[in-house]
């Protein structure tokens, strides 16, 4: 290894370079003539599963989004105590006469609470941290001298957000299942349609929606990604986003405004209430995983656009 290079490696801040890829990845994997096969894509890949393996990392131990997770899962509990005070009343119906007939039902309750601000709140910090914390930090440009590339690193950031998003998204279902097992009664489930279902298949229809939910949230991640390429402060891009969210909100709520209301985000975020239908209303889960998906297709192509070209200062 000459002088040169061994200056380079030593510089403070490139750290990144070691951690994703070696030096030995770095050199070309056969001489001329050679017939020995090429493997950078394998290294590659190995260095992409790495680095989003560091940056979730990073994500769980950080204590503002552990308290995040501390926070939604202690929301079904609430949930359910207050339910469980209000169904000691005579003839309750509704909500609370559907959730004190079984325990499985908090787990929707919970999630038609959560699903339209607290959730979304939490999945916009850590997008709109994803890229505008780096540049705030100044560790952006070290982040690219490594050879993973603004593209790769990217979508490790996006992913990284998808992840979380799904992680609150169970961490909400489990909680409320745990705490609907203890405080209510456990048989079949009735559904919005009036049939009931038995305990396992509503464990199932659980498991569609956390995926249905989880889904919507990765299209809101990728909206915050997008806001975070903008900005080199990140309580802008989590302001922005958490912004856009409330502002979607108050418009699907004003009724001469409802032709715009199927083209918001919000409005499909509720749709998992179709697993509570007999039959499940697949077609309409289908539909709302097509704007789920517009969605991350629109605001990822925005966010490599702005980021593939953008000038990177700090």
């Amino acid at each position: 290894m000459s002088t040169a290079e061994t200056q380079e490696r030593r510089t403070p801040g490139l750290v990144p370079v070691t951690e994703t890829m070696r030096t030995a990845e770095r050199r070309p994997s056969s001489a001329p003539g050679s017939s020995e096969p090429a493997a950078p894509p394998v290294r590659l890949a190995s260095a992409f599963w790495r680095l989003l393996g560091s940056e979730l990392g990073l994500t769980f131990r950080r204590p503002r989004n552990q308290v995040m997770l501390a926070v939604l899962a202690s929301v079904p509990v609430l949930i359910g105590i207050a339910l469980r005070i209000a169904s000691a009343d005579e003839a309750v119906g509704g909500l609370i006469g559907a959730v004190a007939g079984n325990s499985l039902m908090l787990t929707f309750a919970s999630f038609s609470f959560l699903v339209l601000l607290l959730m979304p709140i939490a999945v916009s910090v850590v997008g709109g941290d994803s890229i505008a914390g780096e540049a705030g930090a100044g560790t952006l440009r070290y982040l690219l001298a490594a050879p993973a590339g603004r593209t790769r690193l990217l979508v490790v950031k996006y992913l990284n957000a998808v992840v979380f998003g799904y992680a609150i998204t169970v961490v909400v279902a489990l909680s409320a299942l745990v705490t609907g097992l203890i405080l209510f009664p456990v048989g079949p489930v009735t559904l919005l349609s009036g049939s009931t279902i038995s305990v396992a298949e509503g464990l199932l229809r659980i498991l569609l929606t956390v995926g249905y939910v989880g889904a919507g949230m990765a299209a809101l991640a990728a909206v915050a990604v997008a806001l975070s390429t903008f900005t080199e402060v990140s309580i802008g891009a989590i302001a922005a986003t958490m912004v856009l969210i409330i502002v979607t909100q108050v418009l699907r709520a004003i009724p001469q405004l409802e032709a715009i209301t199927p083209y918001l985000l919000p409005s499909w975020w509720t749709k998992f209430d179709a697993v509570l239908r007999s039959p499940v209303d697949f077609a309409g889960l289908g539909q709302g995983l097509l704007v789920f998906g517009a969605y991350i297709l629109l605001f990822g192509s925005i966010a490599w656009a702005r980021f593939s070209g953008k000038d990177i200062t700090s």
